[in-house]
């Protein structure tokens, strides 16, 4: 066996709550484990990481990891922390979801080794959609009172908020014992006797191993990982655009890897813990270094850099590293038309656009014009007139005086010219 799973996660700070005598469980022999995933996108985002995590570390210890999409829950809706209730989807875009879905998990779980640990890839629509609701009710609800699925708090948060809602549906109620009967079911066919998750997953969890103790005469077990918080409040995974999804369409991998650059102190010792392979000596030296010179943010950096080379590759991270240097570059302007057209917009999107046609521009357009007039970035000729004479204005980042024309030699990509007035306002020309 490898390192002690418990152990590693504990140190990591991903163990939130687990079942007596699993630790002792695991030390016997290799184990099947699963945690589930929904799949009605086809992409993950951040928030998955954590239990992706799981999953890898779990491999990494010797033991066999099994990743859950779940089909047929996913159809349904889970009222753990959840207001509503999700879409209904066909097979065919959940069977699409699921093949995204495993693409990205590869990168963390082997799925192709010849060893006994190799990871697994399940979709408990498999096995339930020819369950008929007279088998499901008859084999595994009479085997779970109604007491003890009131008693779990993720479906008395939701009765308690009715007042604020449309309540709970019989739907999403069902929802523990159909997780529960995924857990009973894998514990059968798969020889799976832990399932992992967040802690807001506890009371479905427990579910499945009620299940297996009553109905499989066995023994299952619950692991389950902290929600992660950010140090001011705000919501982890979650940026100005929503999601930060794993798949480069959905988020660019510049995004992805601006997002863990941006972390907090606080946030980043927590996160480089969670969310990275480095070994603890290597994580310790790279907090005291940290401490030493906060100004230049060892620990995000490497952070972004392990994130983003494991979720995308290393080229990805290497342009994205370049394209943040480049802004404080002392040759921006010959560093700027490095970047290729989809990196450049990544990298000013949000920025104010103007577009001016390329007849215009092949006649030469003086600053005042493209200020002002053609592009309404100021407000008059007036207003651009005291800029330039302030010495306030920049293309590509180089100073410019009231008689200069824009020419082809400031075009990027043949196509884009940034101004700047002062330090706070960038503005995009584009060329159509």
């Amino acid at each position: 066996m490898g390192k002690n799973f418990v152990e590693e996660l504990t140190w990591r700070g991903m163990l939130h709550d687990s079942m007596p005598g699993v630790e002792e469980h695991l030390k016997e022999a290799m184990r099947s484990a699963y945690v589930g995933f929904d799949p009605t996108a086809d992409s993950l985002h951040i928030g998955n990481l954590v239990p992706i995590m799981l999953l890898a570390h779990y491999q990494r210890c010797g033991h066999k990891p099994v990743a859950l999409v779940g089909g047929a829950t996913g159809m349904i809706g889970d009222p753990s922390g959840k207001s509503s209730e999700r879409n209904l989807l066909d097979e065919k875009t959940l069977r699409h979801n699921q093949d995204a879905i495993k693409k990205q998990l590869s990168h963390f779980l082997d799925f192709e080794s010849n060893e006994a640990n190799s990871a697994v890839l399940v979709n408990n629509y498999d096995w339930m959609k020819e369950f008929s609701f007279l088998e499901f009710i008859r084999d595994v609800g009479k085997h779970i009172t109604v007491n003890y699925m009131m008693a779990k708090d993720s479906v008395k948060n939701r009765i308690s908020a009715e007042s604020t809602n449309d309540g709970m549906s019989f739907t999403e109620f069902t929802y523990q014992l159909v997780q529960g009967y995924d857990f009973l079911h894998l514990y059968k066919e798969n020889d799976c006797t832990i399932q992992m998750g967040g802690s807001d997953q506890w009371g479905n969890i427990t579910t499945g191993t009620e299940l297996i103790r009553r109905i499989g005469n066995g023994k299952g077990f619950a692991i389950t990982c902290p929600l992660i918080t950010k140090s001011d409040g705000s919501k982890f995974g979650k940026s100005e655009g929503g999601n930060v999804w794993l798949d480069a369409n959905r988020t660019s991998p510049y995004k992805f890897y601006q997002y863990w650059l941006n972390s907090s102190d606080e946030d980043a010792v927590k996160y480089i813990k969670i969310f990275t392979f480095l070994t603890q000596d290597t994580i310790e030296n790279l907090v005291e270094e940290h401490a030493e010179a906060p100004h230049l943010r060892t620990l995000q950096k490497r952070l972004a850099k392990e994130l983003t080379t494991m979720v995308h590759s290393k080229e990805d991270f290497e342009n994205a590293e370049k394209a943040s240097g480049i802004l404080f570059s002392k040759s921006f302007k010959s560093d700027i038309k490095t970047l290729n057209e989809k990196l450049f917009l990544d990298v000013f999107e949000g920025v104010p656009q103007a577009e001016i046609s390329k007849a215009d521009f092949d006649e030469g357009i003086d600053m005042i014009a493209a200020l002002a007039a053609k592009t309404n970035f100021l407000n008059s000729n007036g207003e651009a007139r005291r800029a330039l004479k302030e010495n306030s204005v920049s293309v590509n980042k180089e100073k410019v005086k009231e008689g200069y024309i824009l020419s082809n030699e400031d075009l990027i990509n043949e196509r884009y010219i940034i101004l700047n007035k002062g330090k706070k306002n960038t503005y995009i020309i584009k060329l159509v």
